[in-house]
């Protein structure tokens, strides 16, 4: 079979992703959300409205619903061990989820899941073993000689990690497909409002469910497979005595989790060196700019997004995918870079069409910000659009 000319160097050949049938609006959010977990608080409702409208975000889809209250009243409740009901949601949520957009993504792929060699399974959602690596290959009937990895509570970094460990499998084991599934579920944080947990509602106003797919290899067919993005180069860097910063403590009530006020603007006083060695690494020379290249960033919050932007001075539009995710999923966690790919992918075939034209070759970026703290990056190359 004839092979594009890519120097053995990784590729992503499709994405894919689901979602649970339950969707939020954010302007009926406060409401709803006050009401399932009976609480009367104005002050705590007046601050959770203003958080909401801050966040951007215009539509979620979450597991928890009305129906899963009624099953699992004192999950609405506050001081009750719950920890064990909302594993039993979350396992089998996730896994459901992952299925759905594993499914999806190797429909787009063109290919049968039996020339899938390798799983990459990514959450921070679960807590079970054998772990959703396991349950999701018995589900899409994947050969029990597929070789798993599994990597768990990585945040909103999973999905860039993810993307890595796939190019590292890929690039080192010729021939191989690579799957990487990521499924997140916010049930495990789930719980009423409460002055002593502020940062409860930050999550409330901010976060998503859902889970994202992606079909990873070296050498793509001519004929059969379609790359989209040529993975380049990869980099991780956390930086020490930030811990704390996006801190999450799995307990018997659930998952407490808070995030640092100062977060946006460590991720901004380390961005700059965080790309320039990433790019470095393929352009000796640095003679990139950044304005010229792509930039597929986790959303993990509009302040993240604009520290972004004006570090690096980048034009609006750049960010125009990332801020599009946060404004449809919310942060959805280490799913939320398939979703933003997803959309740079559509936004740039559209382009192509309108302009009768391919540009391919654009350079960029694929960041993701997660616990230590944690910058995951790739420099890549787009090949639609």
């Amino acid at each position: 079979m004839k092979k594009y000319e890519s120097h053995g160097k990784a590729h992503i050949l499709a994405l894919g992703k689901a979602f649970p049938s339950q969707l939020v609006i954010q302007e009926s959010l406060v409401d709803g959300y006050f009401k399932n977990t009976n609480c009367n608080d104005p002050e705590l409702k007046q601050k959770l409205t203003r958080l909401c409208k801050t966040t951007t975000v215009k539509t979620r889809y979450v597991v928890m619903n009305e129906e899963i209250l009624k099953q699992y009243p004192e999950l609405a409740g506050d001081g009750v061990p719950t920890i064990k009901q909302r594993l039993e949601i979350s396992n089998k949520a996730v896994t459901q989820m992952a299925v759905d957009a594993s499914n999806a993504c190797i429909l787009k792929w063109g290919r049968p899941a039996s020339a899938i060699t390798h799983l990459v399974y990514v959450s921070s959602s679960e807590a079970r073993f054998p772990g959703g690596d396991l349950h999701l290959a018995q589900a899409l009937s994947l050969s029990p000689d597929i070789r798993r990895t599994s990597l768990y509570f990585m945040g909103c970094s999973g999905g860039v990690a993810g993307l890595r460990a796939a190019k590292d499998i890929a690039e080192n084991n010729p021939g191989s497909r690579v799957l990487l599934a990521t499924s997140e579920t916010t049930v495990v944080g789930y719980r009423p409002p409460s002055h002593d947990r502020p940062y409860d509602l930050v999550g409330v106003a901010l976060f998503g469910d859902g889970a994202g797919a992606v079909i990873v290899g070296a050498d793509p067919v001519v004929g059969l497979e379609t790359p989209l993005f040529e993975l380049l180069g990869t980099r991780q860097c956390f930086l020490p005595g930030t811990e704390k910063m996006i801190d999450g403590r799995l307990t018997e009530n659930g998952i407490n989790f808070k995030l640092g006020r100062e977060l946006p603007q460590i991720i901004e006083d380390n961005l700059e060196e965080f790309c320039e060695k990433l790019v470095g690494g393929i352009d000796h020379e640095n003679k990139v700019k950044y304005e010229e290249m792509f930039w597929a960033v986790h959303p993990g919050g509009p302040a993240i997004l604009d520290k972004v932007e004006k570090r690096l001075g980048l034009s609006p539009e750049k960010l125009a995918a990332s801020r599009r995710a946060l404004r449809d999923y919310g942060n959805a966690s280490s799913n939320t870079i398939v979703y933003v790919l997803e959309y740079m992918v559509e936004e740039s075939k559209k382009k192509e069409e309108e302009e009768k034209k391919n540009k391919e070759g654009e350079l960029g970026f694929m960041l993701a910000f997660g616990p230590g703290v944690t910058f995951e990056g790739i420099v890549a190359r787009k090949l639609v659009g």
